[in-house]
């Protein structure tokens, strides 16, 4: 082998490598690039070694290699850093990248709560239909006040956060399929539609939306994006655009999970606003005020800091986070 031409073929190849190894900071197609690069300059160290052995090539590949394992083992989720970008960075970039899916599904969400709520109203027959009198009497002046003071704060906000996880999970998980994600959330909306509007025929309407909105903008804004970002991973399989299925499933999947897991902090939050805030003893305008709040600020961590994220290249996808292991597993 003329290791000379071997050289100035491969040479571009090298300085590569080296060069996103001395990066700071990568970005998801970086990383995957990093991975590549070293599994090529790996095979050529081995093709060195084995036709034309030069000692001060192998050493210097086998030095480019160790710098680039290093730069992936730097990159490993566990670390503080590696948080604090997750919730900087991958989590608002993978909410902002989709956020005309998961807004999208908001939206179309709202119309058809309003229509059924609307609908509902000019229909009273329907309501005496799903409950009795004496059950509409007792959701009315017990069951849903009761409902948010019943147990003790903490262990209700637990409750919530738990439930309301496992909803989102479940619009993820099946995202793939899309049709048990539009099941999931016309259950959701429905049970809605059908409790405001007797709460609303029987003058607690103003009872009913000073109890939900505090915690349930943020709560169900959540549950949208879920719902939102689920569509999305079914759409990437039957439109796959320049990637293949594969592919594009492989890197929906993935924002699918970053998403998965910034959602946990943020029902945590809305559990938190309505095992504390909802039930207490604050003016009704406070207690919606609180929640507002709570929307608003999630709203500018999607567009301020998200935004920012995805100008700077980062799309939410985790694969990047592991390489160390796909480098051990890829070597």
């Amino acid at each position: 082998m003329d290791l000379d031409a071997y050289v100035l073929a491969h040479a571009h190849e090298w300085q590569r490598l080296e060069e996103l190894a001395h990066r700071r900071k990568l970005t998801g197609a970086e990383s995957d690039e990093l991975v590549e690069r070293y599994q090529q300059v790996a095979t050529h160290l081995s093709v060195v070694r084995t036709s034309a052995p030069d000692g001060s090539l192998v050493a210097h590949l086998s030095s480019v290699l160790a710098r680039a394992r290093n730069r992936a083992v730097g990159t490993r989720v566990s670390t503080w850093s590696g948080v604090a970008s997750f919730f900087t960075e991958r989590f608002p970039a993978a909410l902002y990248r989709l956020r005309w899916w998961w807004l999208g599904c908001l939206a179309a969400n709202v119309v058809v709560t309003a229509v059924m709520l609307l609908w509902l109203l000019d229909n009273p027959q329907v309501e005496q239909s799903l409950m009795s009198p004496a059950e509409v009497d007792q959701l009315v002046n017990n069951d849903f006040e009761s409902y948010y003071s019943e147990y003790a704060a903490s262990h209700f906000a637990f409750q919530v956060w738990v439930n309301n996880a496992w909803v989102a999970a479940l619009c993820l998980a099946l995202g793939i399929l899309g049709l048990p994600v539009v099941y999931l959330l016309f259950q959701n909306i429905a049970n809605l539609a059908i409790i405001g509007s007797v709460m609303h025929r029987h003058d607690h309407g103003q009872h009913f939306w000073g109890l939900l909105l505090p915690h349930g903008l943020l709560e169900l804004t959540a549950v949208f994006v879920a719902g939102g970002v689920g569509l999305r991973l079914f759409w990437s399989w039957v439109e796959p655009g320049s990637l293949t299925r594969a592919q594009s499933i492989a890197r929906e999947g993935r924002t699918a999970g970053t998403v998965t897991m910034g959602l946990v902090v943020v029902l945590f939050v809305s559990g938190v606003i309505e095992g504390f805030v909802t039930p207490s003893g604050l003016p009704t305008e406070v207690r919606v005020g609180i929640g507002v709040v709570a929307e608003l600020a999630f709203l500018a961590y999607v567009f301020v800091l998200g935004r920012q994220a995805v100008r700077r290249g980062v799309t939410g996808d985790v694969d990047g986070r592991y390489l160390e292991d796909r480098v051990a597993t890829q070597e």
